[in-house]
């Protein structure tokens, strides 16, 4: 196995060696939003990359470069509905007009179509790479529909009249494991706090959170952040890790069970 796993670091041969070894894209998905005063605002693309380089280390593939633009700054972010936004645009410095229809050349709808473009048109980019099964991981979850409105445009096309060559799926993380771990899933609180202590200690400062249970700034939690855990997060993370390479390596091995109407993106 490479030390290296991300594609865009790699000569080569050496590209050439790990996609035949095994045919599996990783594609990291996230934002640039508020985490709390104690995560990065790049928490979601961190996560996706992380989980993406623990699933090529231990099931085989490679990393290609992550997407962290492009999703609608109108809604799905903290920064534009949460409500306490105008906290988080007071402690960004930054004016509220900027997260308004005005700072935009599309529209809501149009922002969403275009990403959706935008992930169909990567898809028919890592199909052209070589690669079996392109995995896009969404490591803010909104994401995950678009993806899977991408996959679905994906898997029906045509490539000179036939169908894709490559198998496309996309997860999160949380909704793989709900029989071990049901309350999975958050913003900035617990649960991403424990994953990211889990697998990414070093961007977290538990220090910035404020005393006993006090929730700060633009967070979604059922259980106090004061509370994370990294023994939870390590894991959650495991298990996830666990699920996605038997998935993948399920779609490597029966490629046309996924290729029926109704498919299991």
């Amino acid at each position: 196995m490479l030390e290296e796993v991300r594609y865009y670091r790699l000569r080569p041969w050496q590209v050439v060696a790990a996609r035949e070894a095994c045919p599996v894209a990783y594609v990291p998905l996230g934002t640039t939003e508020w985490h709390g005063p104690h995560m990065p605002l790049g928490a979601d693309t961190v996560m996706a990359e992380c989980l993406a380089e623990r699933c090529t280390r231990e099931g085989g593939g490679l990393v290609l470069p992550s997407l962290a633009w492009g999703e609608s700054r109108l809604e799905g972010l903290m920064d534009a509905h949460a409500p306490d936004y105008l906290a988080i645009h007071a402690e960004m410095k930054l004016p509220s007009a900027g997260f308004t229809a005005a700072a935009f050349r599309y529209g809501l709808q149009e922002q969403y179509e275009n990403y959706q473009r935008l992930l169909l048109h990567m898809l028919c980019e890592i199909q052209s790479l070589g690669f079996k099964v392109g995995v896009l991981i969404a490591g803010h979850y909104p994401l995950i529909d678009h993806a899977r409105a991408a996959l679905g445009i994906f898997h029906q096309m045509r490539f000179n009249g036939s169908r894709a060559r490559m198998v496309g799926w996309t997860f999160t993380g949380p909704e793989l494991i709900p029989e071990e771990i049901p309350q999975g899933g958050d913003h900035a609180g617990f649960w991403e706090t424990s994953m990211m202590l889990g697998i990414c200690p070093e961007v977290v400062d538990m220090n910035r959170l404020p005393p006993g249970t006090e929730k700060p700034t633009g967070t979604l939690t059922t259980r106090p952040i004061q509370e994370a855990d990294a023994q939870f997060g390590k894991r959650a993370v495991d298990l996830i890790v666990q699920r996605a390479i038997a998935a993948v390596r399920d779609r490597l091995d029966n490629p046309k069970a996924y290729y029926a109407h109704g498919l299991r993106v």
